[in-house]
């Protein structure tokens, strides 16, 4: 059995979310969420297993809180007793969501809550070694140019998206933000980059280095459950994470 270990889990309503929270309850550990609403998290879980917010509720600390609304210090706090910080924040699939503020926040909460980490770790005369997982989508490129170069068409579509979805400008931000953040022995992270996004129970599912199939599409895609799995595993299983870490893999269903 895994050790026992806290993970702080942002954008814990969110559709992947609550999957990470639910299958890191599920295996025993422990989970901060901020959310906006405590109840709307408690009713997320019991949609996907009944009863779960209270089998779970002694392992599960909520705070009501924006996220972005939160002072340094705030963040610092949240972080300070935590192994693990995963981003599953997004922007709300709306005009308001898409168009509206904050256009920036995957990049700034990305920003702040590593800061924080830092800023506790720098506290320490022994630093305690901590993991972030953000979450991207297989349509960001990883900035360090190891992913296989797109048809014209492809990167003509990645252009339209960087100029005129401020989401997805978002998302790449983010992940160039901490793709650059390699100098903490005691801090590492990786991005997680799921293709098509589907609805459906957590299986098995397939991680690469870099995307396996069209932008456009095509016969693959991934559970939003099995997105949750993947990183939940990486969280628990040393040699996945040595696997991945500061890497930004891909994460199919498993075809097989």
């Amino acid at each position: 059995m895994a050790a026992i270990t806290t993970t702080l889990v942002v954008g814990a309503t969110g559709a992947t979310g609550k999957h990470v929270v639910l299958q890191l309850l599920q295996r025993k550990q422990h989970v901060k969420a901020v959310v906006r609403s405590k109840q709307r998290l408690l009713d997320s879980l019991d949609e996907v297993a009944p009863n779960a917010s209270t089998e779970f509720s002694s392992s599960l600390e909520i705070q009501e809180a924006s996220l972005l609304d939160l002072s340094d210090d705030d963040l610092m706090e949240l972080t300070s007793q935590c192994d693990a910080t995963v981003s599953c924040l997004g922007h709300n699939i709306s005009i308001q969501g898409m168009f509206g503020h904050p256009r920036r926040l995957v990049t700034d909460a990305t920003k702040r809550l590593y800061n924080a980490i830092e800023a506790n770790q720098s506290k320490e005369a022994e630093p305690k070694k901590a993991k972030f997982i953000l979450i991207g989508t297989v349509a960001v490129p990883n900035p360090n140019g190891e992913d296989d170069k797109r048809t014209f068409g492809e990167r003509f579509v990645q252009f339209l998206l960087r100029y005129m979805l401020p989401p997805h400008r978002d998302n790449e931000t983010a992940a160039a933000y901490i793709q650059g953040k390699t100098d903490n022995p005691n801090l590492e992270w990786t991005v997680v980059r799921p293709t098509e996004l589907t609805d459906g129970s957590a299986s098995k599912y397939e991680m690469f280095s870099k995307p396996i199939d069209s932008l456009f599409g095509g016969d693959r895609s991934v559970t939003r459950a099995n997105v949750a799995q993947s990183m939940v595993d990486m969280l628990l299983t040393k040699s996945l994470w040595d696997e991945w870490k500061f890497k930004m893999p891909t994460v199919y269903d498993d075809l097989n």
